[in-house]
């Protein structure tokens, strides 16, 4: 697909600029005595310096080498416009302007060899390009829930050991009226015996760990049982 071309002042000025530029560079060049292929090719010569130099200073602004450089051929250029505007006689040039123009193909070749083989300052790394050593990645905390085992109901504590009493007679015992709530309490104590040690609860430790009198307590485990 062909570009459109559209007219740019900057350009044109430019295309002006550098026309009227050539044309004084060969013109001062063919009065200093460089006739034929070699007036064009002054300002070709000094054109190309002042492009070399530019591109140098774009890639290395702290090059001071491209700096004078640039400022040599443009005195060149801007003493061309100058010396050709009436300031000189163009049929009488002075002895040092044609020393000027016959040894600037030299200079020129200096200047552009000293240009192209400078040595080009590495770019600096930007902040988001630094080396990925530099920054390590933060450890990502362990979000895993471990699951923790139930654990056991605690048994209350054993009440210290009453005072024996004395034995009572087998049908007291099964006869000893038991509260509901003491049995209810009773049979979780012995649920939990049993889920510890294997073996239903008998009636002594029954007794120890509700602390009521024996009968009771045997009351209690013949129930349960």
């Amino acid at each position: 697909m062909l570009r459109t071309l559209r007219p740019d002042a900057v350009l044109i000025q430019a295309v002006i600029a550098g026309a009227l530029s050539f044309s004084h560079l060969h013109d001062l060049a063919q009065a200093a005595g460089q006739d034929g292929w070699k007036a064009w090719a002054y300002p070709v010569s000094v054109d190309l310096l002042l492009v070399a130099a530019w591109r140098r200073m774009r890639t290395d602004a702290g090059n001071r080498d491209a700096w004078l450089w640039f400022a040599i051929a443009l005195i060149a250029s801007l003493g061309a416009n100058v010396a050709t505007a009436g300031m000189l006689d163009m049929q009488d040039v002075p002895d040092w302007l044609r020393i000027l123009v016959a040894g600037w193909p030299a200079l020129a070749f200096l200047g552009g060899t000293l240009l192209a083989h400078a040595p080009t300052p590495a770019p600096k790394p930007e902040p988001d390009q630094a080396p990925a050593a530099e920054h390590s990645p933060e450890p990502v905390p362990d979000l895993t829930v471990e699951r923790v085992p139930e654990r056991a109901p605690e048994l209350p504590p054993a009440d210290p050991a009453p005072h024996e009493a004395p034995p009572q007679p087998a049908s007291t015992a099964l006869t000893a009226p038991v509260p509901p709530a003491l049995l209810d309490h009773a049979r979780k104590i012995a649920d939990a015996h049993r889920a510890q040690t294997g073996a239903p609860i008998d009636a002594v430790t029954l007794r120890a760990r509700l602390g009521v009198p024996a009968a009771l307590a045997d009351s209690i485990a013949h129930q349960l049982t």
